[in-house]
């Protein structure tokens, strides 16, 4: 990579994680800091109604019910606006986006910080989810690099999110006994203003801003990604794992301080040796699942050991001891899951849709994020932990008889290569005698983008053969 294209993924990725420091910062201390806070009239209502649904009447004190509605309407805002900001950004430029989106982002974290019931929490948490620019990030990402890089700089912006995960998880309970829950809000909106200053400074313009098949989402092609039952497996999949990691996350807090007893600024002394583990005993499995293709083994095996962890904390979940072991095999199947569903999409995935299945993925992932945080305080406020996770096990124990259907993934890796005039005269052709090659398992050629994209073995294809085909002496 060059220079400026490693500035430009390190600048981006770092961007991209404070995207998600809005939900991963508040995650484990949301619940406990604002459960005694008074509900508005316009959620009370709404919660009425969902009560209504059950025949129950909400009691008094704490409102879990009103915390993770507040909470997941960040998750619906995003799931709303992600696919239409990011083609927004191809009409009118990626930084006016992605400038808006950090204002949007920062107005609602100083709505909620100056919140006094939750109501106005919701609202800005609502802002937050509306600055939706993970898409917009993307496309410009894909502006800045080249075709054989952009898989190594969307990978930088994979372990950016996983970092910023892990530290949240670990930092904010300490974080929020310091500054409180109005302090981290405040923090958000700090960190947000110096995004923006940062977008300005240090990522670069892009010379030419055009569409990207691998990276963004075609309108054209959304009907066949919704169509395809390897995809919407997959899909399914990532709406589960974070329906149920919204739903844990509104009782495990509670559970540390009311059964463990354990008070929420050590929290941390939890998460922090639980994610360690499942991060070490992560690594391992994902190599075996890449370089020995046993994907869907190692892919099937973290599902069911997510199942055996909700069981398991439905079944027990009454002392420090038990809240540990069973949170250390979330974490384990939870590293395992995050790490590989992205990787089983790009090759399942048609290589001219890659990115319309990314999109589509990422949106219903923040489904479940809204579903799961909302639903978690229902059923918490209805019956206590026990119907959470039993609504979680559930989830999971659905996504397990969904992957035994998934076709074992190809060993197979996308390449790119950007093409001159004279090799795009006749692209069906071209891609009729790629296809042809020993090794080449799919091959696109879009005229429009100046673009092959080849979907190869990891090993044994001939490409010395497509080079020449292309006109390439050398790889671009």
């Amino acid at each position: 990579m060059s220079p400026l294209e490693l500035r430009a993924s390190a600048g981006l990725a770092g961007l991209y994680a404070l995207r998600m420091l809005g939900m991963f910062l508040l995650l484990p201390v949301f619940t406990l800091y604002a459960r005694h806070l008074p509900v508005g009239d316009g959620l009370s209502g709404l919660i009425s109604f969902g009560y209504a649904l059950f025949g129950h009447t909400p009691k008094a004190g704490e409102n879990i019910a009103a915390i993770g509605l507040a909470f997941g309407i960040y998750g619906l805002a995003q799931a709303a606006l992600q696919l239409p900001l990011g083609m927004l950004s191809d009409r009118i430029g990626r930084k006016p986006v992605i400038y808006g989106g950090l204002l949007i982002m920062c107005v609602g974290s100083v709505v909620a910080a100056l919140a006094s019931n939750i109501e106005w929490i919701a609202i800005g948490r609502l802002l937050q989810g509306t600055g939706a620019i993970s898409a917009a990030i993307t496309a410009l990402l894909a502006d800045l690099t080249r075709e054989e890089h952009r898989t190594k700089a969307m990978a930088m912006v994979g372990g950016s999110i996983g970092a910023t995960f892990a530290i949240s998880l670990v930092a904010a309970p300490a974080l929020a006994s310091w500054i409180g829950l109005s302090g981290i809000f405040w923090l958000i909106a700090a960190l947000a203003l110096a995004a923006i200053a940062g977008v300005w400074q240090i990522i670069p313009n892009p010379a030419h801003s055009h569409f990207h098949s691998d990276a963004e989402a075609n309108p054209k092609r959304l009907g066949s990604v919704l169509r395809n039952g390897q995809l919407q497996r997959l899909n399914y999949g990532v709406f589960a794992l974070h329906a149920a990691q919204m739903a844990l996350f509104v009782t495990l807090p509670l559970a540390l301080e009311q059964t463990a007893g354990l008070p929420a600024s050590r929290h941390w002394y939890i998460y922090l040796p639980v994610m360690a583990v499942g991060f070490v005993l992560m690594v391992p499995a994902v190599i075996i699942g890449e370089t020995r293709n046993k994907l869907k083994q190692v892919f099937l095996g973290a599902v069911g050991l997510m199942l055996i962890a909700q069981l398991g904390m439905a079944v027990r979940l009454d002392s420090l001891t038990s809240i540990a072991i069973w949170l250390t095999l979330y974490f384990i199947a939870f590293n395992i899951l995050e790490a590989t569903q992205p990787s089983i999409i790009s090759k399942v995935a048609p290589s001219d849709a890659k990115g319309t299945a990314m999109g589509v993925y990422n949106t219903t992932q923040s489904l479940g994020f809204a579903v799961g945080s909302s639903l978690g305080g229902l059923l918490y406020h209805h019956g206590g932990a026990l119907p959470v996770h039993l609504f979680c096990a559930l989830l999971i124990g659905i996504w397990f008889i969904a992957t035994l259907g998934l076709k074992p993934p190809l060993p197979v890796r996308t390449e790119m290569f950007h093409l001159d005039d004279a090799a795009l005269t006749d692209s069906s052709a071209l891609a009729r005698q790629l296809t042809q090659l020993d090794g080449v398992k799919e091959a696109v050629v879009i005229a429009d983008e100046g673009v092959a994209y080849l979907k190869v073995l990891r090993s044994g294809w001939d490409e010395a053969a497509a080079k020449r085909l292309m006109g390439l002496t050398a790889v671009n």
